[in-house]
């Protein structure tokens, strides 16, 4: 297996995983999530491993199967008047297919994220994790991160929904 940058015949291979993404939120969040489908055409996605300002890697078995992604955003916040100026490196997604879990594939992913970003000058990584998502959430407090901020929500009609219920 090899870590690299994603490559424009990884489309589907990638597409596969984003199905597998979307169902992961689906069966948690059927409300929000449509499922099966991807949040990415494989023409988005021709733009996205095209710009330096949105590194995706891969890792590949030997027949360069396409075994887990991640999908990174460079942000910066420039002459705010509260927020400083750094670099974070969000990370918009890592999928490891379910067929090769638990081989430490996503830890592997992530250090090389986490080594990507150090080289080049980040100041931190952030991601978002669905609350639905208790495997993703235990593998991110594994990797080392810590909350930054909570998103929270309310649905609204809920007590409408449950009185009908």
């Amino acid at each position: 297996m090899i870590i690299r940058h994603a490559e424009t015949k990884d489309i589907p291979g990638i597409l596969k995983l984003l199905i597998q993404v979307d169902m992961v939120h689906h069966n948690g969040r059927p409300d929000l999530f449509k499922g099966p489908a991807t949040k990415y055409s494989a023409e988005e996605l021709a733009d996205i491993i095209a710009d330096d300002k949105t590194p995706v890697f891969v890792c590949v078995d030997d027949e360069e199967k396409v075994l887990a992604h991640a999908f990174c955003v460079c942000k910066q916040e420039k002459d705010n008047a509260v927020l400083t100026d750094i670099r974070t490196l969000y990370i918009d997604d890592i999928c490891v297919d379910e067929e090769v879990r638990g081989r430490h594939i996503g830890s592997m992913i992530y250090n090389e994220v986490l080594n990507y970003a150090k080289e080049q000058g980040f100041y931190n990584i952030t991601l978002n994790v669905w609350a639905c998502n208790p495997s993703a959430m235990k593998f991110y407090e594994a990797m080392g991160l810590i909350p930054q901020k909570v998103c929270m929500e309310k649905i609204l009609g809920e007590e409408k929904m449950r009185l009908k219920g």
